[in-house]
């Protein structure tokens, strides 16, 4: 598709703050199909752009504003690799193409008595190629891990259109390197993913959501640990603030869960396969100090719990363009992180608006900041400068993309890089995929 209004949906970011030019944006059907536009691309001196769902929030799946070689730029679209295979009941696995939904895997999951272990609520328009590629989390880390862990077996086409393809489905394959993991948040930076074979894991369908009001980040951390420490049956533990619970309340016009208002909630949900795990909940949050609690064991009340949570980046993105930084901190630095992360915002724009939520359990979370000019990155310095003198990563489950590779070094350290730019060159040594993504630019 060469035509601008076909491209234009290709070319700017779910953020909008990220967004090119593509000469064209190509959307193959096949495996060879793919390979025969990276060859294409490569003889013809063009960058590729691998897009999936293009849900992503740090730039990375979109052409860039100018790539670095000042190349022509052509987005590499996924979506109409939707094949699957039926589940295979004995092993519970299932291979799908790229362009699979989330959403989609859970469904075909279900339908064969199995479950999916990574749920996020952009699960609709998520594909696997793109949350296998950013290493994507969601809300049940804590019980089964990302992305990377859920991959048994993958196709992919480097640069040169070679295939790579291991899909046997084997539980142990211990013969050399595992190119899956390799792969797993490249960012599209080695090579196109074009099928993927998946691990599933028992069906839960026994639930029960609770929903606790602590006084500080702190103390919904030290919950946190309690819970974990005391359920076998717990599966999500997200945070919240009230600042971001009134932005939703009134973007979905839902009702405050508590009749006070109190800083800071913790979403809790627990999961079992027969035994109803509401009472071993009950149990647990009988004798811990939260300052307030409400539980739900029916579906549309758990699904309205759950909407207080997920619908916090629609809401945000509502108010303006956000810079949006997912970060990793300790556990056990979580309370100072939040007590000072606002401060730090505020020390570049007084009158910027901050939002913190995210994945308690795994230490990840969401800082959402309204407010400065979306190209202005002095408050995404300050905020990422905070998280490493904390200890933590810059990037937790979305990725480096374009937004944060003059973070990578400080990060992980110059040996770190020096090695992915070895893998990088090896294996794509045009650099045509995704130029400018991950990698900061190698003034050697």
């Amino acid at each position: 598709m060469t035509d601008l209004d076909l491209r234009s949906s290709y070319q700017t970011d779910w953020t909008r703050r990220f967004h090119g030019d593509a000469l064209a944006v190509v959307r193959p059907g096949t495996r060879e199909e793919v390979a025969g536009v990276l060859r294409a691309c490569l003889h013809a001196g063009a960058a590729v752009i691998p897009q999936g769902g293009n849900t992503g929030l740090v730039g990375g799946g979109v052409p860039r504003a100018a790539d670095p070689e000042g190349r022509p730029q052509v987005v590499l679209s996924l979506l109409r690799l939707r094949d699957a295979e039926p589940v295979d009941l004995l092993a519970g696995e299932m291979t799908v193409g790229a362009g699979v939904t989330l959403s989609a895997v859970q469904q075909r999951a279900a339908a064969a008595g199995w479950a999916f272990g990574v749920d996020m609520g952009s699960r609709d328009s998520a594909t696997v190629g793109g949350m296998v590629a950013t290493n994507a989390g969601g809300v049940n880390v804590l019980r089964y891990g990302s992305m990377r862990q859920q991959v048994v077996g993958i196709e992919a086409v480097l640069a040169d259109g070679t295939v790579l393809r291991r899909l046997p489905g084997l539980i142990k394959d211990n013969t050399g390197y595992h190119l899956p993991s390799l792969l797993a948040a490249s960012e599209g930076t080695l090579a196109v993913v074009t099928r993927i074979r998946l691990r599933l894991v028992a069906a839960l369908p026994r639930r029960v959501v609770a929903l606790l009001a602590a006084e500080s980040m702190a103390a919904a951390a030290a919950l946190a640990a309690a819970l974990r420490r005391g359920l076998a049956s717990l599966t999500a533990l997200e945070a919240f603030d009230d600042q971001g619970l009134e932005v939703v309340m009134r973007h979905t016009h839902a009702e405050r869960p508590f009749a006070d208002g109190y800083p800071i909630y913790l979403l809790v949900e627990c999961a079992a396969a027969a035994a109803d795990p509401e009472p071993e909940l009950v149990g647990v949050l009988a004798t811990l100090p939260a300052l307030d609690a409400v539980v739900a064991s029916d579906e549309g009340a758990r699904r309205r719990l759950w909407q207080l949570r997920e619908r916090h980046t629609e809401a945000i993105n509502a108010l303006a363009v956000p810079h949006k930084l997912d970060v990793s901190v300790p556990l056990g630095r979580l309370g100072e992180f939040d007590e000072r992360v606002r401060g730090a915002v505020r020390a570049v724009d007084r009158e910027a608006q901050t939002f913190v939520y995210g994945h308690l359990g795994d230490g990840n979370l969401h800082v959402n900041v309204i407010g400065p000019d979306p190209d202005d990155e002095a408050v995404d310095d300050a905020v990422l400068q905070l998280v490493l003198e904390l200890g933590g990563a810059v990037s937790a489950e979305h990725g480096i993309g374009v937004a944060k590779t003059r973070w990578l070094v400080a990060d992980r350290g110059e040996a770190d890089v020096a090695a992915m730019r070895a893998i990088k060159r090896a294996l794509d040594p045009g650099e045509v995929l995704n130029p400018g993504v991950l990698l900061p630019p190698n003034d050697g």
